[in-house]
């Protein structure tokens, strides 16, 4: 077994990593102050997009039972803004769980969302080393199925997520690596990823409080809880492990959110050590 080893990246007093938690746990235990104002479902194997306001609160359910869903996350303003999966991997972890944040790609870099509660939180670590709500993995795509398996299937967490930004002017290009939300993974002793059946049970959600406007993303994957195998000599149709998901989008009122405001972008300035020389009639 190996020892553990210091993180990489240390939360020091006053840095941008240093979240205040008091005023996240206001929001989660306030449920008094908070006002339902949008709620859907997210049939199996489609995906669909919706905006959140800075300020309100968001959660991704499992009203029907365990079910996987791949989320994506950008800037509503500015969807060159969106998740950087990789920086948040290193910032707060490979899962993520109540508090952490999910962060914004360069020159942004700031936090997109901070989770204010997961009815999963006491998880943490099973025999196999497996974790939840995972930033290891990518979404599924046609892609690598066709070269898995030669046939087209046009309803992987990448097609889902595709369709369902169209109507707001994005395209392919703009889908990008995701928070696996309610997904169980690891690393086996091989160092490969490994997806193990999801845990939720029926009621169960992941909770977001929107630090900057959104527009938010989210498939029904067509893997369903990952109890059956997708690929490989064992792989069948998951159909009938597919189910719904749910999405509840909350007004909070203005008193919940004192002493917040929204993250301003990465305060360095872009130079890169580049220096532009002057015209001749500047000299």
């Amino acid at each position: 077994m190996y020892k553990d080893y210091p993180a990489a990246y240390q939360v020091s007093k006053g840095s941008a990593l240093q979240v205040n938690t008091p005023f996240y746990e206001r929001i989660r235990d306030r449920k008094d102050g908070r006002t339902l104002i949008e709620q859907f479902e997210v049939p199996i194997r489609t995906g669909r997009a919706w905006h959140v306001p800075a300020g309100h609160v968001f959660r991704v359910t499992t009203p029907v039972g365990p079910q996987v869903g791949d989320f994506n996350v950008w800037n509503a303003h500015d969807p060159r803004e969106r998740m950087w999966a990789a920086r948040t991997r290193q910032l707060q972890g490979a899962h993520v769980s109540t508090h952490d944040r999910l962060w914004s790609n360069l020159p942004f870099l700031r936090p997109l969302v901070t989770i204010t509660d997961d009815s999963l939180a006491d998880y943490g670590i099973d025999e196999h080393g497996g974790r939840l709500h995972d930033l290891l993995g990518t979404r599924c795509d046609p892609y690598v199925n066709k070269m898995l398996t030669g046939e087209d299937f046009h309803h992987h967490c990448h097609s889902n997520l595709t369709r369902a930004v169209l109507p707001h002017g994005l395209t392919e290009f703009d889908v990008h690596d995701v928070l696996n939300i309610f997904q169980c993974t690891g690393l086996n002793h091989d160092d490969l990823y490994f997806m193990k059946a999801c845990p939720a049970q029926k009621g169960d959600y992941l909770e977001f409080f929107a630090e900057i406007d959104l527009l938010c993303a989210l498939s029904t994957c067509p893997g369903g809880d990952l109890s059956l195998a997708m690929w490989g000599p064992d792989a069948q149709d998951p159909l009938t492990v597919c189910r719904p998901l749910g999405v509840e989008i909350y007004r909070l009122d203005e008193a919940l959110l004192e002493g917040w405001s929204q993250p301003e972008r990465a305060a360095y300035k872009g130079l890169h050590g580049l220096h532009i020389a002057k015209a001749e009639w500047e000299k």
